[in-house]
C-alpha cells in the first residue's frame, strides 16, 4: 500500500468529508521561488498559460526558540526583531551590498572578487554574528548545511539576490508562489501542452517495465503486454532500481489542523526553516504549511477543505523514529487534528546514460522549495539534448495574486 493510499484510508476512518483529490493535493508539496529557475522553465515551455499561481503569505525562520519573519532587504533588516540594534546596521550594510552587486559591474564589487572570497570571509568583513549568519545562510540563501561557508561567496550572494527579487516581485510576505489547486496542476498543464503538439500521454499504466536490447540499451517501455518504443527513457529511480544507489532517507509528517500556525501573523500559507544549529542536527529541518481553502476565488490556494490547514514537516532522517526527529517542527504547529508519519529512501542514478539510453532523476530531498529539484531537471535536460536551456524569459508571463486581507 502506498503512502497516498495509507493516508486516504486513515482519513476516511476519521469520518471526514474529504475527497481523493483533497488527499492528492496534500501529499505533493514544494514551493516555487517567484523568480526562480522552475518558474523560468515553466515560462520557457509555455505551460504557464494553463496555470494560475498565488503568492505564499510568509517566509519564517526558527531562532532561539521563536519564529521570526526572514528579513531579505536593508529596510526589513532595520525592522526585524531577529537582531539587536547594532547587528541590524551591520546586516543592513550587507543587504545593500548584495542588492547593488552586479556580476558584470566591477564598481559594485567594492574590491571583492566573490569567485575567490569565501562566504565566511564575506560575513566576517561585515562583522555578522553567528545567529545572523545562520538565518542568512539557511533561511534566505537556502543552503542545507554549513559547507557553503567555505565555498566562493558568489553563489550565496546570487541566492540572496534571488530571494530579495522574488520577494519584491509580488510585494507579499514571502518570495514563494504556488499553483492554485496544488502541484498536480503542473503535469496536467504539460499534458495539455503536449496534446497541442501531438504528444500522447498514457496515464495510470501498471507495472511498467523498461525494455533493453542485447547491447543493454533501452528501446521501450512495456505495460499490459503493450510496448511503447523510444530512443531514450526518462524516469525516476523507482523504475530502474538496479541503476541507482541509496543516498539517504527523508522523514516527513503531514499534519491536518483547524487553525494557522501560531506566531506567523495568521498566515494561511507559510514556510518555516529550522536551521541545524538551532536543533543540534546535521541537516536542516524544513516546516511548510499547506494552504487553507475558504472560497474558490478567495485568498486560499484551494488545496484543502474549508476550515482546514495542512502542515508538512520534513527532514533528512537519521533514525527510524520520524516522530522524534520531526518533533521540533510539529511542536510549532499548535493543536493538530491528525498526523500521518512516513519515511522514504532517497536515490540517485549510478548508470552511464551513453551506454543504456536511460536518464534517471534523483529523489526529492527534504526541502519544501524546488530550487534543488529544478537543478537536477536542468542537468538532465543538458545530458539528454546536449544543450543548455536558455532561461532568459519574460517573468511577467507568470503572475500570482497576493493574499487579500
Amino acid at each position: 500500500m502506498t503512502s497516498l493510499q495509507k493516508i486516504w484510508v486513515q482519513a476516511k476512518s476519521t469520518m471526514w468529508t474529504w475527497s481523493p483529490r483533497d488527499i492528492i493535493r496534500i501529499v505533493i508539496w514544494q514551493f516555487m521561488m517567484a523568480n526562480g529557475a522552475l518558474v523560468r522553465v515553466l515560462i520557457h515551455t509555455g505551460v504557464t498559460k494553463y496555470l494560475n499561481f498565488k503568492a505564499v503569505d510568509g517566509g519564517f525562520v526558527y531562532n532561539k526558540g521563536k519564529i521570526y519573519k526572514v528579513p531579505a532587504t536593508d529596510v526589513e533588516a532595520l525592522k526585524s526583531t531577529l537582531m539587536g540594534l547594532f547587528e541590524k546596521r551591520r546586516a543592513r550594510k550587507l543587504f545593500i551590498y548584495v542588492q547593488d552587486y552586479e556580476e558584470n559591474d566591477p564598481k559594485s564589487h567594492e574590491g571583492l572578487d566573490l569567485n575567490k572570497v569565501t562566504t565566511k570571509e564575506l560575513f566576517v568583513k561585515y562583522g555578522l554574528e553567528d545567529n545572523t549568519v545562520d538565518f542568512i545562510g539557511h533561511a534566505l540563501a537556502l543552503h542545507r548545511d554549513d559547507s557553503y561557508l567555505d565555498d566562493p561567496a558568489i553563489d550565496t550572494v546570487k541566492r540572496m539576490k534571488l530571494y530579495a527579487e522574488s520577494l519584491a516581485r509580488f510585494e507579499g510576505g514571502s518570495p514563494y508562489i504556488y499553483p492554485l489547486y496544488g502541484l498536480g496542476e503542473l503535469p496536467q498543464g504539460f499534458a495539455r501542452l503536449s496534446a497541442v503538439y501531438g504528444g500522447t500521454y498514457m496515464l495510470n499504466k501498471p507495472e511498467c517495465k523498461v525494455e533493453f536490447d542485447a547491447n543493454g540499451k533501452a528501446y521501450g517501455v512495456t505495460s499490459e503486454s503493450e510496448t511503447a518504443k523510444c530512443k531514450k527513457v526518462v524516469c525516476d529511480p523507482s523504475y530502474l532500481p538496479d541503476k541507482v544507489k541509496k543516498v539517504g532517507r527523508v522523514a516527513r509528517a503531514i499534519c491536518i489542523m483547524s487553525h494557522p500556525i501560531p506566531n506567523t501573523n495568521n498566515s494561511h500559507s507559510v514556510q518555516i526553516i529550522l536551521p541545524q544549529k538551532q536543533l543540534g542536527r546535521k541537516s536542516d529541518m524544513i516546516v511548510s504549511t499547506n494552504f487553507r481553502y475558504v472560497f474558490c476565488c478567495s485568498y486560499t490556494h484551494n488545496v484543502a477543505p474549508k476550515g482546514k490547514y495542512i502542515a508538512f514537516v520534513s527532514t533528512e532522517a537519521e533514525t527510524d523514529q520520524p516522530e522524534v526527529e520531526l518533533k521540533p517542527g510539529i511542536d510549532l504547529l499548535g493543536p493538530v487534528d491528525e498526523t500521518f508519519l512516513d519515511i522514504y529512501d532517497r536515490y540517485e542514478p549510478v548508470n552511464k546514460h551513453d551506454d543504456d539510453n536511460c536518464f534517471i532523476s534523483t529523489s526529492y530531498d527534504a526541502t519544501t522549495h524546488f530550487e534543488s529539484t529544478v537543478q537536477d531537471v536542468l542537468s538532465m535536460y543538458s545530458r539528454i539534448t546536449g544543450k543548455e536551456l536558455d532561461l532568459t524569459v519574460d517573468l511577467s508571463a507568470a503572475s500570482a495574486a497576493c493574499e487579500d486581507a
